[in-house]
């Protein structure tokens, strides 16, 4: 997943343009809401990511998630070549 992709996937899910989405935004005071936080984690550990809905609530940025998910990806990666 690439950083585009996860702005554009929360966009959709709060309901504004991807362009709205500051690095530093605070995705829940952008509306995300907890539900869709779940269903974004359930998505992403099918895919094979470990990530958790704790470490994504304690720094909610695009930042922050675009950094860890990179870190998933990367290491999946990784353990597959």
């Amino acid at each position: 997943m690439t950083g585009e992709e996860l702005r554009s996937a929360l966009a959709e899910l709060i309901g504004i343009a991807p362009e709205d989405i500051d690095d530093d935004a605070n995705l829940i005071r952008l509306g995300l809401g907890s539900l869709q936080m779940m269903r974004l984690i359930t998505r992403w550990r099918r895919e094979g990511l470990a990530v958790t809905f704790g470490e994504l609530a304690e720094n909610p940025t695009f930042a922050s998630w675009d950094e860890r998910l990179t870190r998933e990806v990367t290491a999946k990666a990784d353990s597959s070549a």
